[in-house]
């Protein structure tokens, strides 16, 4: 075999699957990519027991209502800047948001029951939108744990930070 004949050779049998490989390995990961922040359009944040979430924060709107000590319903106008927005979309980058199950719980019946705490997270994009129902006293996974609570911690104080700028 001449010099170029085994070039082809080697090319066609170590460059060519390895390109093909890559194309059908690589095309679904980069088709659902991350969501894009320039893409971010809303976010929406729910929480209180059972299947009752009285208390909610929508973006797109800026509808802040939730019950005060007193069991009385808060409405208020809040608006979260862009700065505010892109800072959620990247930590929810890095916490791993994406990556969450839609439901992060320890079992059916801790779903069902009407006394457990429980927060929902959306964010919404213009193609796509990821949310996460999160119950605090989940006991698996701690990474996915410590994911979902980071996560909201950081949305309830940045919707706490918008309201203090709004004050002023």
């Amino acid at each position: 075999m001449t010099s170029r004949g085994k070039r082809i050779f080697l090319f066609l049998t170590v460059v060519v699957p390895f390109l093909i490989y890559a194309i059908i390995y690589y095309a679904p990961i980069i088709r659902n990519a991350p969501f894009k922040a320039k893409e971010f359009v809303s976010l929406e944040y729910k929480w209180g027991v059972g299947n009752k979430l009285e208390n909610s924060y929508n973006s797109a709107t800026g509808e802040y209502k939730y019950l005060n000590d007193k069991d009385s319903l808060i409405i208020k106008h809040v608006e979260l800047n862009a700065r505010d927005k892109k800072f959620l979309d990247s930590n929810a980058d890095e916490q791993g948001f994406w990556n969450l199950p839609d439901v992060v719980a320890n079992n059916e019946s801790d779903l069902k029951n009407p006394k457990t705490l429980r927060y929902f997270m959306k964010f919404n994009y213009q193609k796509k939108s990821k949310e996460v129902t999160y119950l605090p006293n989940f006991e698996g996974n701690v990474r996915m744990k410590n994911a979902a609570a980071q996560m909201q911690k950081m949305i309830e104080q940045s919707i706490i930070d918008a309201e203090e700028r709004a004050k002023k």
